[in-house]
């Protein structure tokens, strides 16, 4: 009685096998089987590298497989066979305005995606109860960084039981990052002047904090001072002469993702008042225009409006 030699391992080719840490470089993966059935695949090493396509069938297939942004070694396994791909830094900062461009978003679809989870985490904390809501969220800055950061991360089933939110919604994730899975680690700030270099990234010009002039001078870039130009996600800063903290941010949300009413809004926290937390505040663009105190108004003759901001990460290069 004669059995049967088992299969060889799969044949796997990797062109090419070296990507740029970047988030979208690809590289192609060929794969030869002695099976009909593709074994398992999956991605080992440098964080964020996956698997984003696999197509073929009967014993040859080819799957496209996407850098993260995380530099080293990454390793694809299909049953028992692995390729290496080494992923590189690239240390470019287009726009000399301190954020390398890996950082950047290149797809559109995932500056929409950015877009809608920062508007919607931000705003989702005005209808959570005060109980309720993450003990960072103590002032305008503090609401700012936990959106900016949240809408980084990979929103699967894992992060949406302790998002403590009091919906979460059917929005895809930004596919570049994994947060905190990036080249900085969680420390997504910059809050050191001059363009990037290689060594920012163990120096401490980039933490986990960032007040609100931290944020308009080193993490976003001038737009207008005319509020019809600003997207949803867009930050509206002032700068107040009286006040322990001179400088103050404001999220431009557009229309309401949580309850829509053809209405544009803008969202900020207050911050500690006299011995008080302060509140969360939602008010429509309108309301803001015509507020009480003209120093808050988001015009042109206002000479406290900074005027409106955009994130360095949604920069397309140089603009």
């Amino acid at each position: 009685m004669h059995s049967s030699a088992p299969a060889r391992a799969p044949v796997l080719t990797l062109s090419p096998d070296r990507l740029a840490a970047d988030g979208y470089d690809t590289a192609t993966l060929s794969i030869r089987s002695e099976t009909a059935t593709l074994p398992p695949v999956w991605v080992t090493g440098a964080g964020g590298t996956r698997v984003v396509t696999i197509r073929g069938a009967n014993g040859a297939w080819q799957a496209r497989i996407r850098a993260g942004i995380v530099p080293g070694r990454a390793e694809v396994h299909v049953g028992a066979s692995r390729a290496a791909v080494e992923l590189a830094l690239d240390s470019r900062d287009s726009a000399e305005d301190g954020t390398p461009d890996f950082l950047r978003f290149e797809d559109e679809h995932d500056r929409q995606a950015f877009r809608r989870w920062f508007t919607f985490l931000a705003e989702a904390q005005y209808f959570q109860p005060e109980r309720e809501r993450p003990a960072e969220i103590t002032d305008c800055a503090a609401l700012i960084r936990y959106a900016y950061r949240e809408a980084l991360v990979s929103h699967d089933g894992a992060w949406a039981a302790t998002a403590r939110l009091p919906l979460v919604p059917a929005l895809e994730s930004p596919a570049k990052y994994e947060y905190p899975q990036t080249p900085l680690g969680p420390a997504l700030f910059r809050v050191r002047p001059g363009p990037f270099r290689a060594s920012d990234l163990a120096d401490g010009t980039f933490l986990q904090f960032a007040d609100a002039h931290t944020l308009w001078r080193y993490n976003s870039h001038f737009i207008s001072r005319d509020l019809s130009r600003a997207l949803p996600g867009d930050l509206l800063f002032f700068r107040q002469l009286a006040g322990r903290e001179p400088f103050h941010s404001m999220i431009y949300l557009g229309a309401s993702q949580i309850r829509p009413d053809g209405k544009r809004y803008v969202l900020y926290h207050t911050g500690p008042e006299g011995g008080e937390p302060g509140e969360i505040k939602r008010l429509t663009v309108e309301e803001l225009l015509q507020f009480p105190q003209p120093a808050w108004r988001p015009v042109p003759s206002n000479p406290a409006f900074l005027g409106v901001a955009r994130w360095n990460i949604l920069r397309r290069n140089v603009e």
